[in-house]
């Protein structure tokens, strides 16, 4: 008895993986993976650079503050003495990642929404059907499907069979 229910476990287990939807996603971390790299590139070797010249040679990564009370040159000094630090330039560095990575994904949808717009034709939106009737003895708007008027409580005539006819 526990064979086959784990015999099931197994099979459901899968049946789950090997949805359309689970391999998709499968495939989307592995590419946004991939996407991070490049991201991180573009900003530690592109755009930092760039900030760091801008700002006279300002380097965000050796923003830092030791946390034993003594100073050091660089991150990478406070880190060979074994000090802890809290690095706060590190982390700005990581900001500008994100946005980065943020701005790149909302241009490309973007990008991917016009090209979508373009490619599909507008079709003419068909014009709501109405939901509500005029009593033909108090001239109230009713709901279409009433069978009797919540104002004069005159019992509606069925509309549809007279439009059917």
């Amino acid at each position: 008895m526990a064979k086959e229910k784990k015999k099931g476990i197994i099979g459901e287990f899968k049946e789950f993986i090997m949805r359309g939807n689970v391999m998709d996603l499968a495939v989307a971390v592995i590419i946004g993976g991939a996407f991070q790299k490049i991201i991180t590139s573009l900003t530690n070797d592109i755009i930092m650079p760039v900030i760091t010249l801008i700002t006279g040679g300002l380097d965000f990564n050796n923003w830092f503050i030791s946390l034993d009370g003594s100073h050091y040159k660089t991150l990478a000094a406070a880190q060979e003495a074994g000090a802890a630090t809290f690095n706060y330039g590190s982390f700005i560095t990581v900001v500008l990642d994100f946005l980065i990575m943020a701005f790149v994904i909302f241009m490309m949808v973007k990008g991917m929404n016009a090209l979508a717009a373009r490619m599909v034709p507008k079709k003419e939106e068909a014009p709501a059907e109405p939901v509500t009737k005029k009593c033909p003895f108090c001239k109230s708007e009713i709901d279409m499907t009433a069978s009797r008027c919540p104002h004069c409580t005159s019992e509606q005539p069925d509309m549809e069979s007279d439009t059917e006819e």
